[in-house]
């Protein structure tokens, strides 16, 4: 009598003949200058400036030297509070190379959250922008100076104050930094990322030079890069996407990095990558369909395009499909993480099929380890079965600073790192993001997640873009509500048409009752949809309130 083999776990550990690297940002930036020196390493199209790998890390060096001559030590903070731009970039590496925590201040913060980043991380030191998109980052900073008694220094980009920085750095004997370098460690933290939660204040995901270097290396391992590639990145340097997956990708293999614009900008961004022939091509699924919605779309040369990636949020089927046929993108990826994972956990490979590459976020990072559990339990599920991912290893933040107790919420102590999403993996070991776990919709004892409702209204010929929300119902706890973006020249959608496109498709009680068509969703300016704000809308939209009012066990 034969027994019946159980079922597989939901468990998978990539295992990778590259090895990690062992080494700082720094010592990596330098081996890569030794190696590939003579070649671009840096396009700056807003203000028409480039630099060499050789000419970047003089500039690199000068910036370092600058903040050693006032002072800036080992482990202190130095935040930066600016749109993309090369003085970011210049900074990244200046940091790492003295060993100073590089804190990323969102762009869009205003001062009241201005001064908690400032005050939370310990702020030494704040390289700032003058302004941006109106703002005025000047104001601003004055405004909050009092209330921070530990920042120092403040310098402005492009200011006297900058270049005094830079004019300081070149008159300090390069001994100084050689000393600094040789006591730093590849597990220092030298990176503070604030997380834009929904509610209450964002914590700091710190990461180690460890951290960020070998996901960004293992990265560009997997989309193929080499010193021939130029990569054109539009997504915020201040968010992991642009500063690790972009920059450090690209250094760590003797790539260019391309700074389209300050921010994201779609007939900007198909521009540089047409004049700078970049082989590569970032960004979020709101980016990707803004710019396939250009009017002028098909008149850009996208052919030296070959790979790329899309992340950030989830990324709809539909778009990754017309992604890979209408930008000339056959081996575009798809990632998965989170910026307290530095930040990618999963990854599509480029010989992964076209199915494999557009329905799922791919396979395990080298040298990673991920598992799917039950929420409830903690238990690894069986392939197939919906729960929590979790990842494990090298890309594990340190902890949120100064947090231990909300550190102690998302690592557990076998150092598993909670993602809060709701995933599936198959038997091949392909993950499927099916949604988070607080956006789970639960209407009359049915479990709905939103993305495999997306997913289908993707398919719709006149939808170019959908969100699928839960608002309050009297009767069934919740109700479904879709905001939907029409493609130009179509007529809005109606609650009736989008039920009549759905009957026979989609179970009954996943049919959105509510449809709300919009311009653009609110969004983080990493372009993550805040389905947070969503909501509340909505039930201002709907006249929900009296249902919104009902308490619930």
């Amino acid at each position: 009598m034969s027994r019946m083999s159980a079922p597989l776990p939901s468990y998978t550990s990539a295992v990778s003949d590259v090895p990690l690297l062992g080494e700082t940002i720094g010592a990596n930036l330098v081996r890569t200058v030794a190696l590939h020196g003579d070649r671009e390493a840096l396009v700056d199209l807003p203000t028409h400036r480039r630099w060499t790998y050789s000419e970047l890390d003089v500039e690199v060096d000068e910036v370092a030297l600058g903040l050693l001559d006032v002072g800036v030590e080992k482990g202190d903070r130095v935040g930066i509070w600016s749109p993309s731009c090369a003085e970011w970039v210049l900074l990244q590496y200046a940091t790492a190379k003295i060993g100073a925590v590089l804190v990323n201040v969102n762009p869009a913060y205003r001062a009241h959250e201005l001064t908690y980043v400032i005050n939370q991380s310990g702020l030494r030191l704040l390289v700032s922008a003058v302004q941006h998109r109106g703002s005025d980052y000047r104001a601003m900073v004055e405004q909050v100076r009092r209330d921070c008694p530990g920042l120092l220094d403040v310098v402005f980009i492009g200011e006297p104050s900058w270049l005094e920085l830079v004019e300081r750095g070149g008159r300090i004997d390069h001994q100084r930094l050689r000393q600094r370098m040789a006591l730093l460690s590849a597990d220092d933290a030298i990176n503070i990322q604030y997380t834009s939660g929904t509610t209450g204040f964002p914590k700091g995901a710190t990461l180690s030079h460890h951290n960020i270097l070998n996901n960004g290396f293992f990265v560009g391992e997997l989309v193929h890069y080499g010193p021939t590639d130029r990569i054109c990145i539009p997504v915020p340097f201040y968010h992991c996407f642009g500063m690790v997956m972009g920059n450090l990708a690209a250094t760590s293999h003797g790539a260019c990095m391309v700074i389209p614009a300050p921010s994201f900008d779609p007939a900007a961004t198909l521009r540089a990558v047409q004049e700078e022939r970049c082989t590569s091509l970032y960004g979020v699924p709101t980016m990707f369909i803004a710019e396939l919605g250009l009017a002028d779309f098909a008149d850009y040369d996208l052919s030296t395009l070959r790979t790329g990636i899309m992340a950030g949020s989830p990324c709809p089927v539909e778009v990754m499909k017309r992604v890979v046929s209408e930008m000339h993108m056959p081996e575009v990826a798809i990632s998965y993480g989170m910026t307290e994972t530095s930040p990618v956990s999963t990854m599509t490979r480029s010989d992964d099929d076209l199915a494999r590459r557009t329905e799922t976020v791919g396979r395990t990072m080298p040298h990673l380890e991920s598992k799917i559990v039950d929420a409830a339990t903690g238990l690894t599920v069986a392939r197939g079965q919906t729960g929590e991912l979790c990842t494990r290893g090298h890309t594990v933040m340190l902890g949120y600073w100064d947090e231990p107790a909300k550190t102690a919420e998302a690592i557990d102590p076998a150092r598993w790192m909670h993602t809060g999403d709701l995933a599936t993996m198959n038997a091949d070991g392909y993950v499927n993001i099916v949604g988070r776990i607080k956006d789970l919709v639960i209407r009359g004892g049915e479990n709905v997640y939103p993305r495999e409702v997306e997913e289908f209204l993707y398919s719709h010929p006149d939808i170019a873009d959908v969100q699928v929300v839960g608002v309050p119902d009297a009767r069934y706890g919740e109700e479904l509500m879709a905001w939907v973006v029409m493609r130009p020249g179509t007529s809005p959608l109606t609650s009736e048409g989008v039920r009549e496109f759905c009957s026979g498709q989609l179970a009954h009680y996943k049919v959105p009752r509510y449809v709300h068509v919009v311009e653009g969703f609110p969004m983080t300016v990493t372009g993550k949809i805040r389905k947070v704000e969503m909501r509340a809308a909505a039930v201002e939209i709907l006249g929900l309130q009296d249902a919104a009012a009902i308490r619930n066990a």
